[in-house]
């Protein structure tokens, strides 16, 4: 946990369970159900992966396990997908890049500063890549995944814990959601050109 995972957005599914182990991902409860470890058929994703950090996640309930998301050109992607029943995060930021022929565009939000943070309940992300520096609180690893999530896929590689603390969270996801999302402080800005470059999270 003290390095970040080497190769964004290219995490070898041979490598997944070990990443797992050293990876203290962060979010949420399934807010859709799994398919043989994928998540359901009715979610696609963009393919396009985005950036989120923090200076600082507590959460509670911490849940973690492999699985799958897919393209509506029906390419697959394996991911961690990681659950947290309740998320505090200090001085949040997402970023993704969306750059037209020759201009360069980032998207970036920001949330929860002031000493104010951002909260989420049942949250869920699936995700390529994590860094920080991460503490558990009664960690069990190497749990069949579906005790954790029944619709999970039988004999895969699943760890949980009742908290988890991570400062200095960098992190590459394909998919986020939440029960509720509350974002204080919320600003969102559209960093085009000159003004898109070093505005990404990290």
């Amino acid at each position: 946990m003290q390095d970040r995972i080497d190769n964004p957005g290219r995490t070898r599914w041979r490598r997944f369970a070990a990443m797992m182990v050293a990876a203290g991902a962060v979010t949420g409860v399934m807010m859709f159900g799994l398919s043989s470890g994928a998540l359901a058929a009715n979610i696609t994703v963009s393919g396009q992966t985005f950036k989120i950090g923090a200076e600082r996640l507590e959460g509670d309930n911490f849940k973690q396990y492999g699985g799958i998301v897919r393209e509506k050109d029906g390419k697959v992607h394996p991911v961690a997908l990681s659950e947290i029943g309740y998320a505090e995060l200090t001085k949040l930021c997402q970023s993704v890049r969306a750059d037209l022929p020759g201009l360069p565009v980032v998207l970036t939000i920001n949330a929860g500063g002031d000493g104010k943070p951002a909260t989420a309940k049942d949250m869920l992300i699936a995700m390529d890549d994590l860094g920080g520096n991460a503490t558990f609180t009664k960690i069990k690893i190497g749990r069949d995944a579906t005790d954790l999530n029944p619709s999970a896929k039988e004999g895969s590689f699943g760890q949980n814990a009742d908290h988890v603390t991570i400062t200095g969270l960098e992190q590459t996801a394909r998919y986020t959601t939440a029960g509720t999302f509350n974002l204080t402080g919320l600003r969102l800005k559209v960093n085009v050109g000159d003004d898109a470059k070093g505005k990404e999270c990290y």
